[in-house]
């Protein structure tokens, strides 16, 4: 029997299949509004089943996104549209969750398809940066002003009020995003974290931000779901290490933070990722052993038997996928076929099955 395509339980929700659309950013925002692309974007994959669809990185403050094209949640007028994709993807019977970010010393940059990782300057769509330090990501960036105490509890509040705000919109899920370098996973690197006060140096203070976040967030969550995604190591001598994510998965499990969704790199321009099938999947492996939390494993995970090995080798309790459904946006009903599975259609595209 296909572990595929068995439903995953959560406290409050199911998946009905265990294929989660992994957050891809769209750089396709105004002001941080949602558009239309974003809905038919993240409606085709609720029309092709998916179990969970995860919305993109989404700033809670403006100057936390990664461009200016990326979608926010600063605002309470930006909530309508987002309700409106929420609302059709339950109509098709799946989950959908948001992605709470801030892009600390990785802001202000500009659509990829126009030039990858270019620091924009204010005058250009960008952005004075903050960080947890005052190391830029790339050396001919401007430097990020590194937060005061008084500018980090500013912005826990801001994620606290953005997930008030995913709550109102209606989202089962909400994820906290601590990987690829962004703020919350820069204060987890030493490589990056040189600070002398409460929120630098030991492993306990380095993590003080996101526990800080974790607990303000928790405060206005109705039957949402909570997940946090890190990268599990900074692929970087003297970084951020898989030891380290299973000591902070322990904590989360505590906090009530219920998926670890498992990642890695991103902290550091000279890290070494030995890109390859399967590349992540140790590392949620080894947080769902030694934790007994559901994690989720990422990463060049392109066809059916290589998903379902995953879960059947008890590795991972689902799958996340992102290239791939942007390839084949219906990927579910490819790899159900694969599997000889039979899952329901949307009744539209039932004439589809032919072909099948």
């Amino acid at each position: 029997m296909s572990l595929l395509f068995q439903p995953l339980e959560l406290q409050n929700h199911t998946l009905k299949n265990r294929m989660v659309v992994s957050p891809m950013c769209q750089y396709s925002a105004e002001n941080g509004f949602a558009t239309n692309w974003h809905l038919v974007h993240l409606g085709q994959f609720a029309i092709g089943k998916a179990g969970l669809i995860m919305q993109e990185a989404t700033a809670v403050v403006p100057e936390g996104r990664i461009t200016y094209g990326d979608l926010g949640l600063w605002n309470d007028a930006q909530i309508p549209a987002l309700k409106n994709i929420v609302d059709f993807v339950h109509s098709q019977g799946s989950l959908i969750g948001i992605q709470l970010a801030h892009a600390g010393r990785k802001a202000s940059t500009n659509k990829p398809w126009i030039n990858r990782n270019q620091f924009l300057p204010e005058h250009e769509n960008g952005w004075q940066t903050v960080g947890v330090s005052t190391l830029p990501y790339h050396q001919k960036d401007h430097p990020p002003v590194a937060l005061t105490k008084q500018n980090i509890q500013e912005i826990i509040q801001a994620f606290k009020q953005s997930a008030q705000r995913a709550v109102t919109a209606g989202y089962n899920v909400v994820e906290l995003h601590a990987a690829h370098g962004y703020l919350i996973h820069q204060f987890f690197s030493p490589l990056i974290n040189n600070r002398s006060d409460e929120y630098g140096g030991s492993f306990e203070n380095r993590i003080r931000f996101l526990l800080e976040i974790v607990e303000q967030v928790q405060q206005v969550l109705t039957n949402q779901s909570l997940w946090v995604r890190i990268s599990a190591t900074d692929w970087a001598e003297g970084g951020w290490t898989c030891f380290e994510s299973v000591k902070l998965a322990h904590i989360l499990k505590q906090k009530n933070v219920e998926v670890i969704d498992v990642s890695t790199g991103g902290a550091v321009a000279h890290q070494q990722i030995p890109e390859h099938e399967n590349y992540q999947v140790p590392f949620a492996n080894r947080i769902k052993t030694e934790t007994n939390m559901i994690t989720g494993a990422v990463g060049l995970i392109t066809h059916a038997k290589q998903a379902e090995a995953i879960l059947q080798k008890k590795e991972a309790d689902f799958v996340s996928i992102a290239r791939g459904f942007l390839q084949n946006p219906h990927l579910v009903y490819d790899f159900a076929n694969e599997l000889n599975v039979a899952i329901d259609w949307a009744p539209q595209y039932e004439r589809g099955k032919e072909s099948f």
